[in-house]
């Protein structure tokens, strides 16, 4: 089962700016299809709460500076 969020709530539950979320997570950080969705081909866009949790946790768990890849990988640096 997933947890579909809003932008408003996505940012309440990881304490960032709406904005930021839209302008600098969302294409980079968060992606399409692995971290949100576009429902029925719309504009409106739903994160999927329990992808975003399991990678914050993966990636903060990794220590150091890591930059994490679109195929769901990391760079170390």
């Amino acid at each position: 089962m997933c947890t579909y969020l809003t932008t408003d709530e996505l940012s309440e539950k990881i304490k960032y700016d709406p904005r930021t979320i839209r302008e600098r997570l969302k294409d980079s950080v968060l992606l399409e299809g692995v971290h949100y969705i576009r429902p029925f081909g719309g504009r409106k866009i739903l994160y999927i709460w329990e992808q975003i949790e399991e990678d914050m946790a993966k990636f903060s768990m990794a220590g150091g500076f890591t930059l994490p890849m679109s195929n769901g990988g990391v760079c170390n640096g």
